[in-house]
């Protein structure tokens, strides 16, 4: 019997829980082999937190090598840019067969990968920021392994200056919010706070749009409280040399912009030829298979349930692991597929930069240190099952 071979595309949230998986349960007869741009995966639940000073950058990190290596699978770096799926029939309409042949992957820097399952799991994008990239104020917040060494090297920039320094933070949803909080506590720390000033700008009515209005008021009181000023119902139209201009006209100074606006699709997706939705993610059925292709699979922001979509959010991605294993596993065997349901409510809880959280659930709310230690705790559990001790060569 020939062997197969499950690819997976960009290791976040959902892929690298196929990886763990894989070291303890591999499918047999199948090679697993993992493709990313970068060595190593950021967890985003600690981005602000490490921001803050409040975690060392390694502990936010997944050596993506080590990790496969302890799985015994196969770790590939390498550029995305298309997808080949003639080798494969796919008129048949089975979506739960595993017999269709092969497709591949091209790359810029090596030969095509085949594969007969195909994880896509590349996350998203800050919407926006490509159209001011040229602008020397502007750091996005992706790709995030190297958010935080380009927001040390602006900032650094800025302290050549005597004036007092200003930082924009475009985009208001949590996100946003929280790097507000823990750029404010870096200042703090490095007892700078005195010569920075926060903004935030949203084209949105308020700050942190989902979560309930008695939560929105709360944290607009702390970030207030603080100092962090909100700009709100105002799209930022243009990032140029000296700050940032909002389509009322407005020209507002800033020394550095870190873009943080909503999820859209990455390049590499419109690459690849599938169909998707009317942002440009993958379109899926509710078993997280590709509407174009049953042997591809896309997983957290990469893929939208048509029927059920559901808000790009970390916490959909973790919920979709046990469903991907399955189904990876079910598909290779011609097995019964499970469909994947998102909750209607999760668990939020926002670091606000103070050794304390800002946590809703339901109709409940809290602003606490426990809420700080429960965030650390849940962050800390979920990322350790990943980070294996890396591999040295043996001589």
């Amino acid at each position: 019997m020939n062997r197969r071979r499950v690819v997976l595309l960009g290791i976040g949230h959902t892929n690298a829980h196929i990886v763990k998986q894989w070291a303890t349960d591999p499918i047999p007869n199948c090679d697993l082999v993992c493709i990313s741009n970068h060595p190593t995966a950021t967890y985003s639940g600690m981005l602000p937190g490490t921001l803050g000073w409040q975690f060392d950058d390694n502990e936010m990190r997944i050596d993506l090598a080590s990790l496969a290596a302890d799985s015994g699978a196969e770790f590939v770096i390498a550029d995305t840019i298309g997808l080949d799926l003639s080798s494969g029939d796919t008129g048949s309409g089975d979506l739960g067969s595993g017999d269709l042949g092969s497709g591949k992957l091209s790359f810029s820097d090596r030969e095509p990968i085949a594969f007969d399952a195909l994880s896509i799991g590349v996350g998203s994008v800050p919407g926006g920021w490509q159209q001011h990239a040229e602008s020397p104020l502007l750091v996005p917040v992706k790709p995030m392994q190297t958010f935080l060494q380009r927001l040390d090297d602006r900032l650094a920039q800025c302290m050549d200056k005597t004036k007092p320094h200003k930082v924009a933070i475009v985009g208001g949803g949590v996100a946003s919010v929280e790097i507000g909080f823990c750029l404010l506590q870096q200042c703090q720390k490095r007892k700078l706070d005195h010569d920075f000033s926060i903004e935030i700008f949203t084209s949105g009515k308020s700050i942190a749009q989902g979560m309930a209005p008695r939560s929105i008021r709360r944290l607009q009181r702390l970030l207030t409280s603080r100092g962090i000023k909100i700009v709100t119902g105002y799209r930022v139209t243009e990032v140029d040399d000296d700050g940032v201009m909002t389509d009322d006209g407005i020209h507002h100074a800033a020394d550095a912009v870190i873009w943080a606006t909503g999820a859209a699709a990455p390049p590499v997706l419109s690459k690849l030829g599938l169909q998707t939705d009317d942002r440009g993610f993958i379109a899926t059925n509710q078993a997280l298979q590709s509407l174009s292709d049953p042997r591809i699979f896309a997983v957290g922001d990469s893929g939208t349930m048509i029927e059920s979509p559901s808000p790009k959010a970390g916490v959909y991605a973790v919920r979709q692991c046990p469903i991907l294993w399955h189904n990876l596993r079910a598909f290779l065997s011609d097995g019964t597929l499970r469909e994947f349901v998102p909750q209607d409510d999760f668990l939020k809880i926002l670091n606000t930069g103070d050794g304390k959280a800002f946590l809703q659930y339901g109709w409940f709310t809290a602003h606490a240190r426990w809420c700080w230690e429960l965030k650390t705790w849940i962050d800390r559990r979920f990322i350790q099952e990943y980070q294996v001790p890396r591999q040295e060569p043996s001589l």
